[in-house]
């Protein structure tokens, strides 16, 4: 008897990257739980159970410290959205093809259209499918189903309807609901979503159970496209699915010259070897139909004859591929001399991470790479432009390290005692004490920024690489203060970026030597900390005001003339201008009212009122708003007096209707001139802000005014007692 294995059998793409995700998570040594079982194959499931991987059927099964892998199939979004929100570590390992369908099925409905989905409404494939639609979705496995949900839909002619399949729909059936549904329903857009691979091992399976006597397909029962193989099979010849080898009747054989045999997608190869082996050993089978068989038939044992048909590929086999499509978790390559097909995991293509594929390759570039993996029965290969780049990067490093030469790379992660940073797809250590000009306690800040470093050390044999950018900082430096000493002037502009701070000012880099800002030249009102202006890290315009060579001092500037609130009321503001200010503070001798900003006048004593007043609080607040006449600028020595009594309506004497005692007891001229003129004589007080000096010079004024000036508060004073 002749036994042909199908070139498609075994694991398909999306289930051998389901499975490398689960091994990779275990060979890390983590724990693992999958939302339901990783693949519909009882044996591997029971395999990794054994290893530690636990099923869960719903989230709150999860345990706490595990990695949740999402299976190939997918599930809603529902139940991804609900994962983020419990705070789970997820890996979401949903086949490409399936996230495909996810994407038209949630872009169609959200525009309004009705999705129809071919396959079965029980797989989870489909109800992940289902929960990526916002509107009205419908399943059918038939052209009868697909016809009855047609006709249940109201004004169906009118609507906009999208049919898609499960990835494992049988091709067949497809086909006939497509014809169905060209043909009546010119409204309905259709997208093939069937995967490839599915389509291909179906073709094949029906072409084999064709031309031979009979089929056995190997696979889980559970398993939705072993199902379907044995479906396609069954109208040509009997067709057998097992398990495992230990399924297998020798009865089925008998009197059998040929026989066919495939496997469903998430069927390894150990299985399907097993069953090939107790298949040869029931019926002394001495022959297996291979194309190109390295030796004649004849000269190789049956399981020679297996192990050429399952062989790989050597791995770290250099090969040359050209970029067919690319996509965020990994790139598809045609490999160059190859008939399998190749794919680059995203994690194989830079030694970058988070890298995004398009950055790297386009569509038609070709590539070197090494061959990582290999998987006939699928077909497929997998590849690493990574470890490629590695390979000739240690040759650019290594030339480095002896020449002295200066490279560049971008810092990728912070680990223990450091930073890594990858140039030429080489991993470079770069120590905390090298990472930066001065020792930085967090390093964060670095990752994923573009860094010159200098190669330090480097180990051919243990491929290890270590860098400094403290000694090219350094050196850098070093001659851009020279540059900058031998060119710089009092009133040069400079950009800088603040390094420090104290309580007194801010310490500038200006990109070779650091420059102070006096806290006084921050800000043209009073500051009270620097930090109330400025931030470190910020970039500032500075000019230098001072400079010192000996010493290497630099003064700089950083308030603008233009914003120099003296300059703007000299601009807007004049001697007799009637304008609204604030209540600032107060004194014994008056009160400081805010104009603007930075710039306050003195209300005095004498000018709060047209009566006498014994101290500011009694007529005044802190932070009321009064209406008061500017009534004299200095200035030279930045002073400003104001007056509320000058808007004051003026009061008649009352003296000849107080009693002649009383207004003898309450008058004391004197003693009130006294008080006015000697008011200028306090310190806190100056002479010129008092109103009768400023306001009539002794040589403009004739004799007689003056005396009248003079007298003015004697007769206010007077009149006081009636105030009271």
């Amino acid at each position: 008897m002749k036994v042909t294995l199908a070139k498609t059998a075994g694991f398909c793409f999306g289930v051998s990257k389901a499975m490398d995700v689960v091994e990779d998570l275990l060979s890390q040594g983590k724990k693992v739980c999958t939302l339901g079982p990783i693949i519909h194959n009882p044996q591997v499931v029971s395999r990794l159970e054994k290893r530690g991987v636990v099923v869960a059927n719903t989230l709150e099964e999860v345990p706490a410290d595990a990695v949740l892998v999402i299976r190939s199939h997918g599930v809603p979004k529902a139940i991804l959205e609900k994962a983020k929100q419990m705070d789970l570590k997820v890996c979401d390992a949903t086949c490409p093809f399936v996230a495909k369908i996810h994407t038209i099925v949630e872009e169609e409905s959200q525009k309004g259209a009705i999705v129809l989905i071919a396959g079965d409404e029980d797989h989870p494939e489909v109800q992940g499918i289902r929960g990526y639609c916002v509107g009205e979705s419908f399943v059918f496995n038939d052209k009868e189903k697909l016809q009855s949900i047609l006709e249940s839909i109201v004004d169906v002619q009118e609507k906009e309807i999208v049919m898609v399949s499960q990835t494992t729909f049988q091709m067949k059936v497809w086909i006939d609901c497509e014809k169905f549904v060209k043909k009546y329903y010119t409204n309905v857009r259709i997208f093939d979503t069937i995967c490839n691979a599915t389509a291909k091992r179906q073709e094949e399976a029906v072409s084999l159970s064709q031309s031979h006597d009979i089929m056995v397909i190997v696979g889980g029962r559970q398993s939705s496209n072993t199902g379907k193989l044995r479906d396609v099979c069954l109208p040509h010849c009997p067709t057998y699915l097992v398990e495992t080898a230990e399924e297998l009747d020798s009865s089925w054989f008998s009197n059998v010259k040929t026989a066919g045999l495939t496997a469903g997608a998430s069927t390894p190869s150990d299985i399907i070897k097993e069953v090939l082996l107790t298949m040869s050993d029931n019926v002394n089978t001495t022959a297996l139909e291979q194309d190109a068989p390295v030796k004649d038939s004849e000269e190789m044992s049956f399981e020679e004859l297996l192990e050429d048909s399952l062989s790989k590929m050597n791995s770290d086999e250099r090969v040359h591929g050209t970029v067919m499509a690319v996509n965020p978790s990994e790139v598809q390559v045609e490999v160059i001399g190859r008939k399998q097909t190749g794919y680059i995991p995203v994690d194989e293509l830079s030694a970058e991470p988070n890298v995004n594929p398009s950055d790297i390759v386009k569509v038609g570039d070709e590539l070197e790479l090494l061959i990582m993996r290999t998987n006939d029965q699928e077909g497929t290969i997998m590849l690493s432009k990574k470890r490629v780049d590695s390979l000739k990067g240690w040759d650019t490093v290594a030339a480095a390290a002896e020449s002295g030469e200066i490279l560049e790379g971008t810092i990728t992660q912070v680990i223990k005692g450091g930073v890594l940073a990858v140039t030429n797809g080489v991993r470079v250590f770069i120590p905390a004490s090298q990472a930066s000009a001065t020792r930085m306690e967090d390093l964060s800040p670095l990752v994923g920024t573009t860094q010159r470093f200098r190669i330090l050390e480097v180990n051919m044999h243990r491929h290890r690489a270590v860098g400094s950018i403290k000694s090219l900082y350094k050196e850098e430096r070093k001659e851009k203060a020279e540059a900058l000493w031998n060119s710089i002037e009092v009133g040069q502009k400079f950009t800088g970026v603040v390094k420090s701070m104290t309580s007194y000012g801010v310490f500038v880099d200006l990109g070779g030597a650091d420059g102070m800002i006096h806290i006084s030249e921050l800000s043209w009102s009073r500051v009270k900390h620097p930090s109330d202006v400025l931030s470190i890290g910020q970039e500032v315009e500075v000019y230098v005001r001072e400079l010192d060579k000996e010493k290497k001092k630099i003064s700089l500037g950083y308030r603008k003339e233009e914003d120099n609130p003296w300059e703007i009321f000299k601009t807007d503001y004049k001697v007799g201008d009637v304008i609204t200010v604030k209540i600032a503070s107060m004194t014994t001798f008056g009160a400081f009212a805010r104009i603007m900003d930075g710039i306050d006048g003195l209300i005095h004593i004498s000018q709060i009122s047209n009566h006498r007043v014994e101290k500011p609080q009694d007529e005044l607040k802190v932070g009321q708003e009064v209406q008061a006449k500017i009534t004299a600028i200095d200035l030279e020595n930045k002073r400003i007096s104001l007056s509320i009594r000058a808007l004051l309506p003026k009061e008649e004497p009352v003296v000849e209707e107080a009693p002649a005692e009383e207004a003898k007891a309450e008058e004391s001229p004197v003693e009130e001139t006294s008080v006015v003129e000697e008011v200028p004589a306090v310190e806190e007080a100056p002479a010129e802000e008092t109103p009768v000096v400023e306001e009539t010079p002794a040589e403009e004024a004739p004799a007689e005014e003056k005396a009248e000036e003079v007298e003015a508060p004697v007769e206010e004073a007077a009149e006081e007692p009636k105030d009271e």
